[in-house]
């Protein structure tokens, strides 16, 4: 007998959404693509909405950058409403619309937070600061740079409770003075980066008590803190062993008398050694000493 065709069988087609998401779509997928075509990915269907929620929720980093120059205020609370597990927190220069009412939730439900970062967030109030500290014991990285709200009770609140704090950035926090920058030190003494910049009320106190609390110290910027004098540029180089940089530009009270020991022992520096030093150098090397003799 003729033997039968065999009846040919199409291929099964698979969909994305058919692949696990919590386990492949979420971890391996999703988390390569930028975040504005993630939130693109929501209008293609309910499933996709559903899955992108899924990836918000577990999303460990937010940086609103990536999103773009100003997210909608109600779509920032939509993206955080349900992430319980973030490790960074990134909103940069959000002052358009960023307020305690948006950002207080998303502190309050995430408290593995590790690195905050808020600069130029100037809409904010002492109570972000409050609400970081209690809810935010694991913190490493805070930055606060022009954020003119920050004062000496919210900090001193920050010091209480972020025991591990590593590094934070200060600059132009221009109501804190040498007790509150002390206070921090004195609780915080695993400190390895702070910025005091442009603070023109912080002086050779903050400075001491920082070198001697905060042993680990590398990183330090006292850019315009105009009362920073010589003595506790002394005391960092003798408490702070670690220390690889250090910013002094528009110090008018700091001189190379206090500097040249940290010079010496390479601690990167934003001021140049005094000109006459570089004139010494110069007529060192033999094809200058000609226009030396010819001017004497």
């Amino acid at each position: 007998a003729p033997r039968q065709p065999m009846m040919s069988v199409p291929p099964s087609r698979g969909c994305l959404l058919d692949l696990p998401w919590e386990d492949i779509l979420v971890p391996h997928v999703l988390c390569h693509l930028p975040l504005q075509q993630l939130l693109s990915l929501q209008r293609v269907s309910k499933s996709f909405q559903s899955l992108i929620q899924l990836f918000l929720a577990n999303m460990r980093c937010f940086d609103s950058s990536k999103i773009g120059p100003a997210i909608p205020r109600a779509a920032f609370v939509n993206l955080m409403k349900d992430n319980e597990v973030l490790h960074q927190l990134v909103l940069q220069d959000c002052s358009d619309w960023l307020t305690d009412r948006e950002l207080l939730p998303v502190i309050g439900q995430n408290h593995h937070l590790q690195q905050i970062q808020l600069k130029g967030c100037a809409q904010l109030s002492r109570h972000a600061l409050v609400a970081i500290s209690l809810s935010c014991p694991n913190l490493r990285r805070l930055s606060l740079a022009h954020c003119e709200w920050v004062d000496s009770l919210a900090l001193r609140s920050l010091a209480d409770h972020c025991k591990a704090l590593e590094a934070v950035d200060l600059t132009a926090c221009r109501q804190l003075k040498d007790d509150a920058i002390c206070y921090l030190a004195q609780k915080c003494g695993k400190l390895k980066s702070v910025s005091l910049a442009v603070n023109a009320n912080v002086g050779d106190g903050a400075v001491e008590e920082i070198a001697k609390c905060c042993p680990e110290l590398e990183h330090l910027d006292l850019t315009g803190c105009l009362r920073v004098k010589n003595d506790s540029i002394r005391v960092l180089a003798e408490y702070c062993p670690k220390l690889r940089s250090l910013k002094v530009k528009h110090c008018h009270n700091v001189a190379e008398s206090s500097l040249s020991i940290l010079r010496g022992r390479g601690v990167e520096l934003d001021v140049e050694p005094p000109l006459q030093r570089a004139l010494v150098l110069l007529q060192d090397v033999v094809g200058f000493a000609p226009f030396i003799n010819l001017q004497i």
